[in-house]
């Protein structure tokens, strides 16, 4: 089972992508499903229309999607959102501090995180870039919510990689996404680390940002035992899941 962890479905300032292609993207590369997310406009400011196109394509793809909520903490109704797209089927939440425009630290997001936390969501959080979306930072959030399970976005690419194995280690419910991270450095660098592991890496595309191809071949290359690999490429992300990851995932 390989499971994309992180795309972003619709248009961007420079990106564009249908369900349509992501899913001839899926088959081509034998990724069975993916959690999506909305696209920049819709995190950003439109985070209802964004959650009612992305539950409904999820709800739609016989399990081949599952739904990113999204919420601007920033509005006074953020938490009765993603209460809403939670009902509507969305099952962890995606925050980008960069396009929502408040730092992790200034407890502005706090309220969305005690709500995934409530859910038992996953928590998806874009790192790489300053000041606001790097690692340490991030793992300093993770920190005040041990029960939460924290997906660090690009693992801080590219010029925070630096930083995101001591977040690792920082914070032992934060994951490292391994999209734009070579193997032969960055990912082996978590791998052979022993507060971190390959246990703790979750394959995604970053689909439209990124070539999924390239992406996918990336870990296949990685030099680790194929039962490692078979975590890293879905076994991780359906745990982190929980009862909200599908049955067929399991």
């Amino acid at each position: 089972m390989i499971i994309d962890a992180h795309v972003r479905l619709g248009s961007g300032r420079e990106v564009d992508l249908s369900a349509e292609d992501l899913l001839t993207s899926m088959d081509e590369l034998g990724i069975d499903a993916a959690l999506v997310a909305p696209g920049e406009r819709e995190i950003a400011y439109d985070n209802r229309a964004g959650n009612d196109k992305l539950t409904a394509l999820a709800n739609a793809s016989d399990d081949r999607l599952l739904a990113y909520a999204v919420a601007n903490p920033w509005r006074r109704d953020a938490v009765d959102e993603l209460a809403r797209a939670k009902d509507n089927g969305a099952v962890a939440l995606a925050v980008d501090s960069v396009l929502q425009g408040f730092d992790p630290l200034d407890r502005l997001v706090d309220p969305l995180l005690a709500f995934a936390q409530e859910a038992g969501w996953l928590v998806y959080i874009r790192t790489g870039t300053p000041p606001s979306a790097v690692p340490l930072p991030v793992a300093s959030l993770a920190r005040r919510y041990p029960e939460l399970r924290f997906l660090m976005g690009k693992s801080g690419a590219t010029d925070f990689w630096i930083d995101a194995a001591p977040a690792l280690r920082h914070a032992p419910n934060l994951y490292a996404d391994t999209s734009y991270a070579p193997w032969d450095t960055v990912l082996s660098e978590f791998g052979r680390d022993p507060e971190i592991g390959t246990a703790r890496c979750v394959f995604t595309t970053d689909a439209p940002y990124t070539v999924p191809k390239a992406e996918l071949a990336r870990v296949l290359d990685w030099t680790i035992p194929a039962e490692e690999r078979a975590w890293v490429l879905g076994g991780t992300v359906a745990e982190l899941l929980g009862s909200h990851a599908r049955k067929a995932w399991r």
